[in-house]
């Protein structure tokens, strides 16, 4: 079974391959091919030359070989000496053979053509002008130009990946981008093995699964329990992947000379049995070959069990660089961006369950005071869960983890659609593309649930006036001419006849704090309009005042604002 990880000693240099079509096309090396295979998909990775009768100890795979026909003896007139001498060049992953005319010889020896159509090399013909320091020089110009082209291609696809990071639902934007640079499909599985996200065109059964299996090598060990299987049934634990018959890749007999194993690897590195099963780490990633689309999975992040899978019908250039760009993105949009992060939340959760105050745990957290942030989504964001994080629709968490990392914190909750996340006072939030956020006013541990409401008023404000953030003001007021006490023995005498009601309380403050708009007030309560104008007048009747009396509507304000109201 092929092993996943790469191998310690490449067989092909790192520069992109040329096509020989590309070569053939050059009209200054009027190069002829006159036998063998005519494949547009054949390449070379580069151009050597040696007028050894064997050259197999000499090569290393992919070359295009040029001779002058100078080891030729004088006796070749049968085909046995051409047989073995193409025979061995194809043994060595040679790509084709170039065959110069003069001084050596006039005509390419009929015998050496029908070798190389027998065993299917591509034969060409160099012209007597151009020499074979040319073509090598031909070959390295076409490698920097196709070099060129990747590290351009690349650079694009890395510009457009960063900014799909950056817009509303980034999780999904990413994949698109990447599944559209491959030409394939791109797949987010979570730490259970079920698909988060994907984008792309949807492959066949047999490459789902294969995808996912794929996958499973290289999520970490324990990360979570068996995935389910895309398409067929689930595998018995402990269980390896199912086997794929590989492709046919050419290997060195065992008695090449100087040499005890074959240099190259196999065209593919399919899949291997779960790393538990294996007792080594899980790779980083690891690709595969299956039913003509080209595999590839990525580990995210530092152990959190988020796999990327991409199915892309060829392999080109740049693309695994490419898919390396969109994973390092989505390791930070779903998994730990602070080392030890995790496991200073995780004592802080532990503390606090078993009773300590929350100013004991604060510096596990590493800041001494916070802001609370209450985010919603506007149209287009996927966030549709009721449930907490945790159950529900996996794709709403990783939204709201991504969420998360723009704002600088991984203390994320997610509840009844809202997003609210805890985040240190020295990392002001900004608005988000695709949210609206409610901000409190930064405070210490222990005012946290004070914290809570008000980023809660100012989400509630927010979306009501239609702004994509809303802080929580802390100007002096009024109230700080007056004791607390007697301000609130006041207000709750002043707002006793609606005290025991707290839907009539809570629309009149939210009425009042957007200046008595009934639409903008029922967004914001999300009631019918005349559901706000009935309580409104219910509040004026009880209350006995004239709501439309701006002395009125101060007392009130100053009165919710003392009793927590406002």
């Amino acid at each position: 079974m092929p092993d996943p990880s790469p191998p310690s000693v490449p067989a092909v240099p790192p520069t992109p391959p040329v096509p020989l079509s590309a070569l053939l096309a050059r009209e200054d090396l009027a190069l002829r091919q006159i036998a063998g295979p005519t494949d547009p998909g054949i390449v070379i990775h580069w151009a050597h030359t040696s007028e050894m009768a064997d050259p197999y100890p000499y090569l290393l795979g992919g070359e295009l070989l040029l001779t002058a026909g100078v080891h030729i003896p004088e006796a070749a007139g049968s085909e046995t000496y051409f047989d073995d001498y193409v025979s061995r060049i194809v043994a060595a992953g040679g790509a084709a053979l170039g065959f110069g005319l003069a001084p050596v010889h006039d005509t390419v020896p009929r015998a050496l053509v029908a070798a190389c159509d027998h065993h299917g090399l591509p034969l060409l013909e160099v012209p007597p002008q151009t020499t074979f320091s040319g073509v090598a020089r031909a070959v390295w110009q076409l490698m920097a130009q196709a070099r060129l082209a990747e590290l351009r291609r690349v650079a694009e696809a890395q510009q457009s990946l960063t900014a799909a990071a950056s817009r509303p639902a980034p999780v999904p934007a990413v994949l698109r981008q990447l599944a559209q640079r491959v030409a394939g499909r791109a797949v987010l599985y979570g730490p259970d093995g079920t698909e988060i996200a994907a984008a792309g065109r949807e492959p066949g059964t047999e490459v789902r699964g294969a995808l996912a299996d794929l996958a499973r090598v290289v999520r970490p060990a324990g990360a979570a329990a068996r995935p389910p299987h895309p398409g067929g049934p689930v595998p018995p634990a402990g269980s390896a992947p199912p086997v794929r018959p590989q492709p046919a890749a050419r290997r060195a007999p065992a008695d090449r000379p100087g040499s005890g194993q074959d240099r190259r690897p196999p065209a593919t590195g399919g899949s291997a049995a779960p790393p538990a099963t294996t007792g080594r780490p899980a790779p980083s990633s690891a690709t595969d070959t299956v039913a003509g689309s080209h595999l590839a999975a990525y580990a995210l992040g530092a152990g959190q069990g988020f796999v990327l899978g991409v199915a892309s019908p060829q392999r080109d250039p740049g693309d695994h660089t490419i898919a390396s760009v969109a994973a390092v993105l989505l390791s930070l949009l779903t998994g730990e961006h602070q080392s030890g992060a995790g496991a200073a939340r995780s004592s802080a959760l532990v503390r606090l369950l078993l009773g300590a105050a929350p100013e004991a745990v604060a510096p596990l957290l590493g800041a001494e005071r916070w802001l609370v942030v209450h985010a919603r989504p506007d149209a287009g964001t996927p966030i549709s869960s009721r449930t907490p994080m945790g159950g529900g629709d996996p794709q709403d968490a990783v939204a709201a983890s991504a969420l998360g990392a723009a704002l600088g914190s991984a203390l994320v909750d997610l509840a009844d659609g809202v997003v609210r996340v805890l985040v240190p006072a020295d990392r002001e939030p900004d608005p988000q593309p695709g949210w609206t956020l409610g901000v409190s006013a930064a405070v210490a541990p222990d005012d946290w649930p004070a914290a809570d409401t008000q980023a809660a008023r100012a989400l509630a404000r927010a979306r009501a006036t239609r702004t994509a953030l809303v802080r929580h003001g802390g100007r002096p007021a009024l109230a700080d001419l007056v004791t607390h006490q007697e301000a609130e023995a006041h207000a709750r005498t002043l707002l006793a006849p609606i005290g025991a009601t707290p839907a009539l309380t809570e629309t009149l403050r939210t009425w009042l704090s957007l200046h008595g708009s009934w639409d903008r007030t029922a967004v914001a309560l999300s009631v019918h309009r005349n559901t706000v104008r009935q309580r409104i007048a219910r509040c004026a009747t009880l209350l006995n005042a004239d709501l439309d009396d701006p002395d009125v509507r101060m007392e009130l304000w100053f009165a919710l604002r003392q009793t927590g109201e406002g």
